[in-house]
């Protein structure tokens, strides 16, 4: 019988190859349990259910424990993940990533936190494990390219929004303390209105009443749908430069004219499992383009590669002609 090895365990639960019957059983297996622990989680609020509920229960359980494995062999698997650190550090950086935390409190809760109201809405966080499912496709990788491209302009337009936020919680306890004492007590009783009236919500709980707290509702109102419109625009504007990318680097993979290099990715090879800023180019050569399982990828930086991948590089001659 054949050794499992560390390294096949990593390729199936931290890479996912479709090429490899135990990784795509895997991904199936994890993505059915995802939904059978989210379903539990939405059929348990209802009251209906109760007489099955300790059906659900079990169901929840099972699920629970196939996370806590899970988790065990990516933290085991850790060092494989990030090489480029010791076995300790390389734990730590999954410990503290987005996967490992939403691992973390999507079992934790279940076994330690259930007596508590707040700790148990904690188990809400478990359906940001579905993120797991769209991992399992390549094309959900751009929209995750593209707010990695665009989180400076992002994070100014939303530094921006806090701004207008704060000033208009301020502007409307001064406009509207002496009219609703109870409502406006202090400058950071507006923030509940604030946000509402800035993200063109308007609940209608908290309003106000005076000629000045309407002037300033109006101009919030002005100034929240220009400040939202402004991520929407960044990451449209994002999206059409990532597709112009990938058809400009399509249309070039198959000029014949163009100095280029193919490098398949196998088993054994030294790429396997490396990101794009980590692997060693030949001279005066560039990835251009990453082709895997039909699809034709943008080589940003922080791209893994996989078994299977192709990786067209480019002279350098091309990139400075084209841009």
């Amino acid at each position: 019988m054949k050794k499992i090895s560390k390294e096949h365990i990593f390729h199936v639960i931290q890479i996912g190859n479709k090429g490899d019957i135990a990784s795509r059983a895997f991904d199936i297996f994890i993505t059915v349990t995802i939904l059978l622990n989210v379903a539990v989680m939405v059929l348990q609020t209802y009251e209906e259910f109760t007489p099955i509920f300790p059906i659900l229960n079990v169901i929840a359980f099972v699920t629970i424990l196939i996370f806590c494995v899970e988790y065990a062999l990516r933290i085991w698997t850790a060092d494989l993940l990030y090489p480029e650190v010791s076995r300790q550090k390389a734990i730590i950086k999954f410990l503290l990533s987005f996967d490992g935390v939403i691992d973390l409190f999507t079992i934790l809760p279940f076994f330690f936190l259930s007596g508590f109201v707040a700790f148990r809405i904690l188990r809400v966080i478990r359906i940001f494990h579905l993120f797991r499912i769209n991992g399992q496709y390549d094309s959900f990788a751009v929209i995750f390219s593209v707010l990695k491209e665009k989180r400076n302009q992002i994070t100014s337009s939303l530094v921006i929004l806090m701004i207008l936020m704060l000033a208009s919680s301020i502007g409307i306890y001064y406009a509207e303390h002496e009219a609703q004492p109870k409502v406006f007590r202090n400058a950071f009783s507006g923030i509940w209105w604030s946000v509402s009236t800035l993200l063109t919500v308007g609940y209608g709980d908290i309003y106000p009443i005076t000629t000045p707290g309407r002037i300033m509702a109006i101009l919030t109102g002005f100034l929240g749908v220009g400040v939202v419109a402004i991520p929407t625009g960044i990451l449209s504007a994002g999206f059409v430069e990532h597709y112009a990318k990938m058809k400009l680097m399509n249309n070039f993979a198959r000029d014949e004219h163009i100095d280029l290099l193919t490098i398949h990715v196998t088993e054994g090879h030294c790429w396997n499992g490396l990101k794009v800023e980590e692997i060693g180019v030949p001279d005066h050569y560039l990835p251009a383009i990453i082709t895997r399982d039909g699809e034709s990828l943008i080589p940003v930086q922080d791209l893994t590669l996989k078994i299977g991948d192709t990786v067209v590089l480019a002279a350098e001659a091309y990139f400075s002609h084209t841009y």
